[in-house]
């Protein structure tokens, strides 16, 4: 298995700048075929807003804005962080929203099984479960991925207009643009940083560090946001009892 923060940023750039060259390639009238074909329809039953189900929010630029003015204590370093320097400072991409503490994981804004700020839901809600990235499947072949948890949840062969797959379909794709631009303004921002404080990464303290964090101690992570770091210090969340 390659550790990721150990390839060099630069390839990592080079890599991402080419899925999103493929990304603009990619014909919208395709995906908003296939979001008709599926005809995926919402039946509330909550399950992709559980880390159980569906792992952590990421949040863009955008929706950190909105969080700060609506719950702003409700941010939280996305998990997972890419990269630790020598002094165990953590760096990671972003924010992501923070869940309870229930055993599935819930979303921070999510009550009696509803959204309680639906209207001002973020990107990656709104288009959920579309999506459009290359990943490799059980083979390890890579190749798009359109849809999430297909068959796991909502309802499907539901009729959908032509204008609303391919409104859904321009959404999912300004997202993905959206998501790496995002990461590739961070891997830049790294580097940069790195190089001027001569910082490095250094794998043994990472996870030397995050052993700690699982026993309790708390960590310092510095969080890409609008263009620049911001400094959090991540404690560790209690079990449940």
């Amino acid at each position: 298995m390659v550790i990721i923060s150990l390839i060099p940023i630069p390839y990592r750039i080079a890599a991402l700048t080419r899925e999103k060259h493929a990304l603009f390639d990619y014909p919208t009238d395709r995906l908003a075929g296939i979001i008709k074909d599926v005809g995926f329809r919402c039946t509330a039953c909550s399950k992709c807003c559980t880390r159980a189900f569906n792992g952590h929010v990421f949040l863009l630029d955008r929706d950190v804005a909105a969080v700060r003015a609506i719950e702003p204590d409700t941010l939280e370093p996305a998990p997972d962080p890419e990269f630790c320097d020598q002094n165990g400072i953590f760096y990671v991409s972003g924010y992501a929203l923070k869940v309870k503490n229930d055993a599935e994981g819930s979303c921070w804004f999510l009550e009696n099984g509803r959204c309680r700020i639906y209207d001002r839901r973020f990107a990656i809600c709104r288009i959920y479960p579309y999506m459009l990235h290359r990943e490799p499947d059980a083979e390890g072949n890579v190749d798009w991925r359109q849809i999430s948890g297909l068959d796991r949840h909502g309802e499907y062969n539901v009729e959908i207009t032509n204008d609303e797959c391919l409104a859904i379909a321009r959404e999912t794709m300004e997202y993905e643009h959206a998501f790496l631009a995002h990461q590739i303004a961070f891997l830049e921002c790294v580097h940069d940083w790195f190089t001027r404080h001569r910082l490095r990464h250094v794998q043994k303290i990472y996870d030397d560090r995050m052993r700690k964090y699982r026993k309790g101690e708390p960590i310092s992570v510095m969080v890409y946001t609008d263009g620049h770091f911001e400094k959090y210090i991540l404690k560790p969340k209690k079990s449940l009892s």
